[in-house]
């Protein structure tokens, strides 16, 4: 029953936005075939969420569609991926040396290491106040 409802919703829309002089000129084979074509397009995501809601007097819905990309990638499309998977692993390599250089500093002052006589960053003062004082 529900897909025979989906079939003809989608067979009166399609067949309204067609011009008049068209219309006879479909079957109602080319029609479902037509629908089992574009519902294919969105059929099968991992994450299909689809909610609609009333806020005074008007009603309004949102659509959320997840799942791994199946279509080709122009060349626009690729090269802005590859860029972006590029700034992702540099993002990710400078917060992980910033981390490490981070704990590397504490790790030496709590040790009681002075590498430069009379300098501090404070860090470690800080540290200290802050965190150690939570703790």
């Amino acid at each position: 029953m529900q897909a025979e409802l989906t079939q003809e919703v989608f067979a009166q829309k399609f067949v309204d936005r067609i011009p008049e002089a068209m219309r006879e000129s479909f079957t109602r084979t080319q029609i479902q075939a037509l629908e089992q074509a574009f519902s294919e397009q969105w059929a099968h995501h991992p994450v299909d969420i689809r909610k609609e809601f009333g806020f005074w007097r008007f009603k309004y819905f949102f659509v959320l569609i997840a799942g791994r990309e199946k279509r080709e990638l122009t060349r626009r499309q690729a090269r802005f991926f590859s860029l972006a998977e590029l700034y992702a692993l540099i993002l990710f390599l400078s917060f992980s040396t910033l981390t490490g250089l981070l704990l590397l500093y504490l790790l030496k002052s709590w040790i009681g290491i002075d590498v430069f006589p009379n300098f501090s960053f404070g860090i470690w003062d800080w540290w200290q106040a802050n965190v150690l004082k939570i703790v």
